[in-house]
């Protein structure tokens, strides 16, 4: 009998560093992006490598004792990771020979920053053939690198009737729709959009922005659904004719699956800008466009049928709605 144990690595690290860690990062995307990106791009050039991996070697082993002792006990036969932190606490566990577990680490970006390239790493599972491309080209072996597609939940794959999901959100059933999700910070110049958009049906989510559902309800525009955070997503993507988002991995993912086309902005110089520039390169998402821009590109795509359907064909090139099923192959194989 196969048994599987899914944990978050910070619940096994000292909560002054969970604390910092988490808020730290929150703190500089919100309010300082630029030097968040600055940051970003300095340690992913080679030459800064041996420095930032042994500065993070040195502050993982004083943190993360909790995370060792933990996986260590566990004594797995396979270990997955999908966050940098914990491939590196494995991946040092591998090559000191400490654990011998088959050791995969699933990439949830579409871009690849050189903190990924962890040596122990048996398989690395990605996103697409850009993403292998580049981690190749860091020195994997070709052979280690897997293209499955980033792992969704099965609710985002299940096929659902657009006019009956709207009716059952309470959204008009003919009316073309905008879904405007941009994190659970609720980022982005949201309420300009939502006025420039007064007349287009839109489910505007804010996440754990009150300031903003506060203020988008104070509005009471009749075309416009305002949301907290929400776990419907699934719904709320199948109900939608084109998505404004934050362009992080796991969103893109989600609302590929969906064939949804895709508007970018506020995204997070690093990790999201590269993301823009995979998505790019096939032909899908816009970005670094103007709210006037957006604007005129939503009215477009709700004007001419052909370019809506151009904009939700091109989207496949990087759907891989059985990205799971083949995970699990590679897991067990």
């Amino acid at each position: 009998m196969t048994s599987v144990e899914c944990v978050d690595a910070l619940e096994y690290t000292h909560p002054f560093f969970r604390k910092a860690y988490t808020q730290g990062y929150e703190f500089m995307v919100g309010k300082i992006p630029k030097l968040w990106g600055i940051f970003f791009e300095l340690t992913d050039q080679e030459w800064f490598q041996p420095i930032f991996r042994n500065t993070r070697r040195f502050y993982n082993g004083l943190n993360t004792a909790p995370l060792v002792r933990f996986i260590k006990d566990g004594r797995y036969d396979v270990i997955v990771t999908t966050h940098f932190l914990s491939t590196e606490v494995c991946g040092w566990l591998r090559r000191t020979g400490q654990i011998n577990a088959k050791f995969v680490t699933i990439v949830t970006d579409y871009d690849v920053h050189k903190i990924w390239n962890v040596a122990g790493v048996d398989l690395f599972l990605v996103a697409s053939e850009f993403t292998k491309g580049r981690l190749v080209a860091m020195g994997v072996d070709d052979k280690k690198v897997v293209v499955t597609g980033i792992p969704v939940d099965e609710k985002f794959i299940k096929l659902r009737d657009k006019r009956e999901t709207r009716r059952m959100l309470g959204l008009a059933e003919d009316k073309f729709t905008v879904l405007v999700s941009t994190s659970s910070f609720g980022f982005g110049p949201i309420e300009e959009l939502a006025t420039l958009l007064r007349d287009t049906q839109l489910v505007i989510i804010c996440g754990n922005n009150k300031a903003l559902y506060d203020a988008m309800v104070a509005r009471e525009n009749p075309h416009h659904k305002i949301c907290k955070f929400v776990d419907n997503m699934e719904e709320l993507m199948a109900a939608s004719d084109v998505m404004i988002t934050k362009p992080g991995g796991l969103s893109i993912t989600e609302a590929l699956s969906y064939h949804l086309p895709l508007i970018f902005f506020s995204a997070i110089p690093g990790q999201e800008a590269g993301n823009v520039r995979v998505l790019a390169a096939n032909g899908i998402g816009i970005s670094d466009q103007s709210l006037s821009e957006i604007v005129s590109e939503i009215k477009a795509l709700a004007s001419f049928p052909d370019k809506l359907q151009a904009a939700c064909q091109v989207t496949q090139k990087l759907s891989r709605p059985h990205s799971v099923a083949d995970i699990i192959k590679q897991l067990i194989s």
